[in-house]
């Protein structure tokens, strides 16, 4: 199976820009889209947005519309998360999984495989 690995979190000021990363471990034939979630304490895993692996279509959740984006790297097999204008609703961990059954899922329950999350802190 393969294995997912999110990196680039931190502590940065509100306004600021971050981009994380999502290493896979290989790109196999069976990946539908890789997707990137977020849970905030206290609160429930929330889909951001997700890149189909053929074709590079791009869904993203409407609050994440406008200032997050996500891109491919095939053959660096890494997937980003770029964040702009971060606020301080967003901080969260920061969680990248890989689906092998839909290419557009909002669904946290599609995705088959998880990393252990990269933590974002905007400070106040």
């Amino acid at each position: 199976q393969v294995q997912v690995a999110e990196s680039g979190g931190g502590l940065v000021q509100a306004g600021d820009s971050l981009r994380l990363s999502c290493l896979l471990s290989q790109l196999t034939f069976d990946i539908d889209a890789i997707g990137w979630f977020r849970q905030a304490p206290g609160r429930e895993r929330e889909f951001v947005g997700c890149i189909a692996c053929r074709g590079g279509y791009l869904f993203y959740a409407d609050s994440a519309k406008g200032r997050l984006a996500i891109s491919r790297d095939n053959v660096q097999n890494t997937v980003y998360l770029q964040m702009n204008t971060l606020k301080h609703e967003d901080p969260a961990v920061y969680y990248c999984a890989v689906s092998t059954t839909y290419r557009n899922s909002a669904d946290a329950r599609d995705y088959q495989a998880w990393g252990q999350g990269t933590h974002v802190t905007v400070a106040s």
